[in-house]
């Protein structure tokens, strides 16, 4: 799933080059290049689609040459995951209607990548011999506000201890509750990866969203040939907008959870950026080769590799310079980027949003 806008890395994740087709902690790979060489570990590179805008169709020619076109699945309009997964299932089921999926947004960090292939593979495992939905949980390391919350039966478990049946979901909770979760032993982070088979999760499209997977069938017989592009502009012109968290996998009985240590991150905020970059003697985190910082720690630093940029007095800020917009905003505060940005969509020419 390639298709999100990344606002809260603004100003360098903007609509027309949002984060998943950055290098963003400056390692010479973008988001999404990383998750495709990880990808390419557990099945073939003909069998991975990606999901995304229409308007980043030649992005993703251009950073993932191992893709095809037909591999690029467009959508017209952003409508959130759950008819972003029903359109590529039924894309997939035209040529393999006995699939087994994984499902893994663009942007995310993983840092142990054999542990998350060998996790992958035993879910893979589990998905084709049962009816079932599993989703990857990250083992919590600390009480996190910011993340959605899994919590599993740890007496219910199926004939492998490491997958257990999941009891609710809990959306991003307040610092007690989160404390309480992490101390139970009995949650894990949401990381929104999933694995089912195509049989699985069309039963559950068909069982919980009727209306919605109605509107794909109607295509059957047209992906994959040149009318599924005015098939699914009209498709995507009725879908409701709902997230497969809300409206799958909260609701079926059949869903299994794999807590599991893989270093990962959704790189959600830059503040989440910072733990994962180096930092100097004074605890500033700098992507750029010409800093200069003076009686300033705890900072996120983030400029073009060839500007001089001189820094003095700051702590716990963000500094962010894109050449043609620059930011600087408290760590403390970086929930408000997205006030910022939705505040220059209406004040400021597009080129900055």
């Amino acid at each position: 799933m390639a298709g999100g806008i990344g606002s809260r890395f603004w100003p360098m994740s903007r609509t027309q080059h949002p984060k998943q087709f950055l290098d963003i902690l400056g390692t010479g790979q973008t988001l999404i290049q990383q998750t495709y060489s990880r990808l390419k570990r557990i099945c073939p590179e003909e069998n991975i689609y990606i999901v995304t805008n229409e308007i980043y169709e030649d992005l993703i020619l251009e950073q993932l040459p191992g893709i095809t076109k037909e591999q690029v699945i467009c959508e017209p309009s952003r409508r959130n995951t759950a008819p972003c997964i029903a359109y590529a299932n039924y894309k997939i089921a035209e040529k393999n209607p006995e699939a087994n999926i994984v499902v893994a947004p663009a942007d995310h960090l993983i840092l142990k990548e054999e542990e998350f292939v060998r996790v992958i593979n035993m879910a893979l495992d589990f998905t084709a011999k049962n009816d079932c939905l599993v989703t990857l949980g990250i083992t919590p390391s600390r009480p996190d506000t910011g993340y959605g919350y899994i919590q599993f039966d740890s007496n219910h478990a199926s004939h492998n201890d490491d997958i257990k049946k999941v009891k609710t979901f809990t959306e991003k909770p307040n610092l007690e509750l989160a404390q309480q979760f992490v101390a139970s032993g009995e949650f894990s982070w949401n990381s929104g990866m999933f694995i089912w088979s195509l049989k699985s999760i069309n039963k559950a499209f068909e069982n919980l969203l009727p209306n919605m997977n109605s509107i794909f069938k109607e295509g059957v017989g047209k992906y994959n040939t040149d009318a599924e592009g005015d098939f699914i502009k009209n498709a995507y012109s009725t879908c409701k907008n709902i997230s497969i968290d809300y409206g799958i996998m909260e609701k079926s009985t059949n869903v299994f959870v794999i807590s599991a240590d893989i270093g990962w991150s959704d790189l959600g905020t830059w503040g989440s950026i910072y733990t994962h970059l180096e930092h100097d003697n004074h605890n500033n985190a700098i992507v750029g080769k010409e800093v200069m910082m003076y009686d300033s720690a705890n900072n996120i630093v983030n400029v073009p590799k060839d500007k001089l940029v001189v820094l003095q007095g700051l702590d716990d800020y963000i500094v962010v310079d894109t050449n043609d917009v620059l930011l600087v905003c408290k760590k403390q505060d970086e929930q408000k980027i997205k006030q910022f940005v939705n505040d220059i969509k209406i004040s400021k020419d597009e080129k900055y949003y």
